[in-house]
């Protein structure tokens, strides 16, 4: 198994899709279309945010992570992640080498969360906001929650304003996220 950083467009956009579905499920309204168009339309074509795979053998991908840089570019803030089978075994390996390679910050608002997150290697917390934890590995620079910089940001409710007047392009973004989800691949190259 190793670690991708999924470049090619339709591949990442169909990852991105999919991440989207499985974090957010069917029943999250809009929030998987704003976060999928947010990061598909700003963060990306900005160098904001990465999204990787974790693959077996052959290719084919069993966890997926979107990573999100902070405002001055120093660390990364694990937007979403999740595993592909079922169980979390893939999530908490990618998750795992994650830490090991990258100035990795997580933010957990439960005690499982938090849990999850320290069985993958965050032994750094910090109280965060609203009873949010804050984990940050070990390459992370910011020795205290005053030196964390500001995870970028898609402005979801100005996005959200800008589809409902635009119903074209609403169902332009629409479609482009079902047929990525719909163009998943079974393997990455």
């Amino acid at each position: 198994m190793k670690v991708v950083h999924v470049k090619d467009g339709e591949q990442r956009n169909a990852c991105l899709a999919r991440l989207c579905a499985e974090v957010y499920g069917q029943r999250a309204g809009l929030k998987p279309l704003l976060v999928f168009v947010g990061a598909r339309r700003v963060l990306f074509p900005q160098e904001g945010a990465r999204l990787l795979a974790l693959i077996d053998n052959i290719g084919s991908p069993l966890a997926l992570a979107l990573l999100v840089l902070d405002e001055a570019g120093e660390g990364m803030t694990l937007s979403l992640s999740c595993s592909l089978d079922g169980t979390c075994n893939p999530e908490q390996r990618l998750v795992s080498d994650l830490v090991l390679k990258a100035p990795l910050r997580v933010e957990a608002q439960t005690t499982a969360e938090e849990d999850f997150f320290r069985s993958c290697g965050i032994s750094r917390w910090f109280a965060g906001e609203a009873g949010a934890r804050i984990g940050l590995g070990g390459r992370h620079p910011a020795t205290s929650v005053a030196e964390l910089e500001a995870t970028l940001e898609v402005d979801e409710k100005a996005l959200l304003r800008r589809l409902k007047h635009d119903t074209k392009r609403f169902s332009e973004e629409k479609q482009c996220f079902v047929d990525s989800l719909e163009a998943f691949p079974h393997q990455l190259s």
